[in-house]
């Protein structure tokens, strides 16, 4: 690590990019597993809008189901760790695939969500912002104030294409920093798994951050196989003693 808080002292603007490697430290469940009243399922088969189109009702009680199990799941301290960065930098960008606001809830302020936000809804035709609060009820879908159409998750379902903006925010960001940190990815899922390399060919600093190797592994500056919650809190802290020791 001590080679890696040499190059960082240099570092103006930084990004973070996160996957559900991340949200597993907390406990995030996969919802791939086979137990249970949605184990018969898979996710490719409700994460659709042509399953919705089909039995909108299934797949609200589904995600309804998913938001409480999410509601049970606390930061972790990868989580803080990266909130803590935020200060750390004169720039700084938080990317991420999940969908669970658990970065919002550590205090994170700068984030794209790649995938959406399960938390939040929107209109199935129009695609605007449903701010109602309150659970929905599946037997009762509401209907957008604008164009009449359902209301679903506003998260990024199988097939469909990212946020044409959040994702252009993404790689502009990502080229113009010094330091890259790619955190619980598998580095397979494209088109998230560009930003590493992109930011890698405009001079970027790649560090990765992830327990097992991945397609990126070869091409990073630094690779630390371990899990962001143990890593990135001892990072932070050596910084934040670094910065007090150079006052």
């Amino acid at each position: 690590m001590e080679d890696l808080l040499k190059r960082i002292k240099s570092c103006k603007r930084c990004v973070v990019l996160t996957g559900a490697g991340v949200s597993a430290e907390s406990g995030v469940p996969t919802f791939r597993g086979k137990e249970g009243l949605w184990g018969k399922f898979r996710p490719e088969e409700l994460a659709t809008m042509d399953a919705f189109m089909a039995n909108s009702s299934i797949v609200w009680e589904w995600y309804n189901w998913r938001r409480e199990l999410l509601g049970k799941v606390q930061p972790n301290p990868g989580h803080f760790a990266m909130s803590e960065m935020e200060q750390l930098f004169d720039s700084f960008c938080l990317i991420t695939q999940n969908v669970d606001s658990l970065h919002q809830a550590a205090g994170s302020k700068e984030v794209l969500e790649l995938h959406g936000n399960i938390l939040r809804n929107k209109c199935a035709d129009c695609s605007s912002p449903f701010l109602d609060e309150g659970d929905i009820d599946p037997d009762a879908i509401p209907k957008c104030k604008k164009c009449g159409g359902k209301i679903r998750p506003d998260v990024v379902w199988f097939g469909e294409l990212l946020n044409e903006q959040v994702i252009n925010s993404a790689f502009e960001e990502s080229e113009q920093a010094d330091i890259f940190f790619s955190v619980g990815t598998s580095a397979l899922v494209h088109p998230a798994a560009s930003l590493p390399v992109a930011a890698k060919r405009h001079g970027a600093i790649l560090v990765e951050i992830n327990v097992e190797p991945t397609p990126i592994s070869e091409m990073a500056d630094f690779c630390f196989n371990l899990p962001s919650g143990q890593f990135l809190p001892d990072m932070v802290a050596n910084l934040k003693s670094e910065r007090v020791a150079d006052q």
